[in-house]
């Protein structure tokens, strides 16, 4: 599955940047002295539909089905790493 790495600054709320690699994600992140996080997300599929299909997480309750659920899922099982200034923690 085609994969990519997105980045979310500290406090921002839409994504900064998307790159192909974790390498070049944390060159750009490093050269800029950034804070935020970095996750791998699948292309082609929702992290909802991916959670669902990798056993991550099973709606249980029907406003887990709705769209305002589903716009706003994000899933901390997705492989993921947190930047405060030059340290990254998985």
């Amino acid at each position: 599955m085609q994969q990519v790495w997105i980045f979310n600054g500290q406090g921002a709320a839409f994504p900064s940047a998307v790159f192909t690699t974790r390498e070049a994600a944390e060159e750009w992140i490093a050269r800029h002295n950034l804070q935020g996080t970095l996750t791998q997300y699948p292309v082609n599929i929702s992290s909802y539909d991916f959670a669902i299909e990798n056993g991550w997480f099973t709606p249980k309750h029907e406003y887990q089905h709705s769209p305002a659920f589903i716009q706003r899922f994000s899933s901390a099982s997705q492989e993921h790493y947190h930047f405060d200034n030059d340290d990254a923690d998985a």
